[in-house]
C-alpha cells in the first residue's frame, strides 16, 4: 500500500515524495534498531 501511495504522490510531488519516503524508511529503521536494543 505504501508503495502505491508513494508512486501516486511521485507523479504529483516529484523529488519531495522520494525525500519523504527516505525519511520515513529512516525513522522505521531507527524504531527497529531501538526495539532490538531494548
Amino acid at each position: 500500500m505504501g508503495y502505491a501511495t508513494c508512486s501516486t504522490g511521485g507523479n504529483y510531488g516529484g523529488g519531495y515524495t522520494s525525500t519523504a519516503t527516505i525519511l520515513v524508511l529512516f525513522i522505521l529503521l531507527v524504531i527497529v534498531l531501538t526495539t532490538f536494543c531494548l
